[in-house]
């Protein structure tokens, strides 16, 4: 028997009460304060969208301040409280939650709902990540551009009210697994960043210092992009014009937008998102897709391989970003990547190139081997535990 187990048997002989959430503690909703209250010191605050970006499930600090003269007008998160996000993409992500450990006072955005309570606040928010809080969550929700759940509806989501003492145990062998992911991941996160140096260097044939195979440069060629590939359009398409299947829907984003039963690329396709946060976004398909709001890059046969394509684009990241124009929605135009120039190795040089390429690759980023999978397999491990640990022999509250 666990340490757990025996303090639930020692504390709660006759089983963990479920309680409504609302019988736990309240729920305050935050109150509005926009960009122009920003300032580089001055109150913390947490406004909706960075709890989805900036949180884990706890935090001690703030990323941004507005200005102290607001504290007044405003909604203040305390020590130990929960700050959720009421709105959100869809349903799915909506309400998610960071428990409060600072020792100030912060600010909250009207998107918010603060859950004041009395027990341990990273169980609380460990609570927000299960599946027993989103089945209940998803029954609650109203979804149109976004989704939303009220501070009413909050209230009636059930939660386990283990003693505290059991909380605290609880808390103390998730946040091991969590400790132990983070680790993984910076050291992950290392090895990309030096898989990003050889990369750059593999494909930066004009530098002085290129580790580009010792490449003669009289077997080296430049050219303008559209001279040695063509550049393609997708076509038009929208969610409820999509119809179900498993092809790939790939516009402005790194993932598939949706799936339809049809495509207009095959084989290999190197795809440049056009618009939105992501314009200038190089990615990589093999297989089937459907090209929508991007456009694809299809080499010469025999002068460029895809494969380095994409390698040779992606180091250049930053460049294709910077060609995003316009006013409102940022976009990227074709006829200013069509003028890009690229370095045009032997194909012999480039097949090396990708080789490394892909296998560093692989390393860093592939979810079946190396690293990747390791944190896939934590990742499972801590899933199960914080199940099995968040569901309690039950009894009447």
């Amino acid at each position: 028997m666990s340490r757990i187990d025996r303090l639930i048997a020692e504390l709660a002989p006759q089983g963990v009460p479920l309680m409504p959430l609302g019988q736990l503690g309240e729920f305050i909703r935050g109150r509005r304060f926009t960009k122009a209250d920003y300032v580089d010191s001055g109150l913390g605050s947490i406004h909706y969208g960075e709890i989805y970006t900036d949180y884990g499930t706890t935090a001690s600090s703030v990323h941004r301040f507005v200005r102290p003269e607001l504290k007044g007008s405003l909604r203040l998160a305390r020590p130990g409280d929960l700050v959720i996000a009421a709105t959100g993409e869809n349903v799915q992500e909506v309400c998610k939650a960071v428990a409060w450990l600072g020792d100030e006072e912060v600010a909250i955005h009207d998107d918010c709902y603060i859950f004041r309570h009395q027990m341990d606040p990273t169980f609380v928010s460990y609570f927000f990540q299960t599946a027993h809080f989103h089945e209940q969550k998803a029954r609650l929700a109203s979804e149109s551009k976004l989704a939303r759940v009220s501070g009413a509806n909050l209230a009636r989501i059930v939660a386990p009210a283990p003693p505290l003492e059991v909380q605290r145990e609880i808390v103390s062998v998730l946040d091991k697994f969590r400790a132990l992911e983070a680790e993984l991941k910076a050291e992950l996160e290392a090895r990309r960043e030096q898989y990003r140096y050889y990369r750059d260097a593999l494909v930066a044939f004009d530098a002085p210092d290129s580790l580009s195979l010792s490449l003669s440069q009289s077997r080296l060629r430049w050219a303008r992009l559209s001279d040695v590939a063509t550049l393609r359009r997708g076509s038009a398409m929208t969610a409820t014009s999509a119809a179900l299947g498993d092809v790939p829907v790939v516009a402005n984003a790194p993932e598939p937008a949706y799936f339809h039963n049809v495509s207009n690329r095959d084989g290999e396709t190197v795809v440049v998102a056009r618009s939105g946060a992501y314009a200038g976004f190089v990615s990589y398909w093999r297989g089937p897709i459907f090209l929508t709001d991007a456009f694809s890059v299809h080499p010469h046969d025999g002068v460029l391989m895809p494969r380095f394509v994409f390698h040779l684009l992606r180091a250049r990241q930053a460049q294709l970003h910077a060609f995003k124009a316009g006013a409102g929605v940022p976009h990227v135009r074709v006829k200013d990547v069509e003028s890009y120039e690229v370095p045009v190795p032997p194909l012999d040089v480039q097949a090396r190139v990708v080789e490394i390429l892909d296998k560093f690759d692989a390393l860093v980023n592939d979810v079946s081997v190396g690293l990747p999978a390791e944190i896939a397999a934590r990742r499972k491990q801590y899933e199960y535990y914080r199940h099995k640990l968040l569901t309690f022999p039950e009894r009447a509250a």
